[in-house]
């Protein structure tokens, strides 16, 4: 596992981007796929089809984008991590202080798309804010109950596909110093 300061082996083809729900994920795979120049693919719009309902073709569109040569995405759903991982060359694990940075960032975008009810993927809103007490699977206390399982996915992962660089990056510093330092030297070869 790579620090963010450590210079990466390669050029990054092929991206994925991991961390709890909140830590930034889709802002940073949409960042880092316009430094390489490959297409994002948010993930979530490709399993959320209309009322939260999971898209029957969520596993072949994944199969089809993660074929492709170039992209970068962020790696959720347990059914399509271990695809995902190996097709990887690079995993940016965003491993930043939860309760005060990942915390509070869940909770403000989750109020900010729940009463300016943003359009999310294909015409989802963010639930009713009394939800956060009757449903164990609403964001915030998904985040809070699983912000800790990536200690345990990434170094399976990484030791179950060798050719996967991973890089955990720490603090809104050190991501800022990778992405115009490892990122960008590595692109720039």
């Amino acid at each position: 596992m790579l620090t963010w300061d450590a210079p990466l082996p390669a050029r990054p083809r092929r991206v994925l981007v991991a961390g709890p729900s909140g830590v930034g994920k889709t802002t940073l795979a949409a960042r880092i796929a316009g430094v390489i120049g490959a297409g994002h693919t948010e993930i979530d719009a490709l399993f959320h089809g209309p009322d939260w309902t999971p898209r029957a073709d969520f596993l072949p569109d994944v199969e089809r984008f993660s074929a492709e040569p170039a992209w970068v995405t962020e790696w959720q759903y347990g059914n399509v991590r271990p695809l995902l991982a190996r097709r990887a060359d690079l995993l940016v694990w965003l491993d930043l202080p939860f309760w005060r940075v990942t915390f509070p960032q869940v909770v403000s975008r989750t109020l900010r798309r729940r009463l300016r009810r943003e359009r999310l993927w294909n015409g989802n809103v963010e639930p009713p804010l009394h939800t956060i007490f009757t449903d164990p699977e609403h964001i915030v206390r998904w985040s809070v109950s699983t912000r800790h399982l990536y200690r345990e996915r990434i170094p399976l992962a990484a030791a179950a596909n060798p050719g996967l660089t991973v890089v955990r990056i720490r603090s809104r510093r050190q991501l800022k110093a990778w992405l115009a330092g490892s990122l960008a030297n590595a692109v720039g070869r």
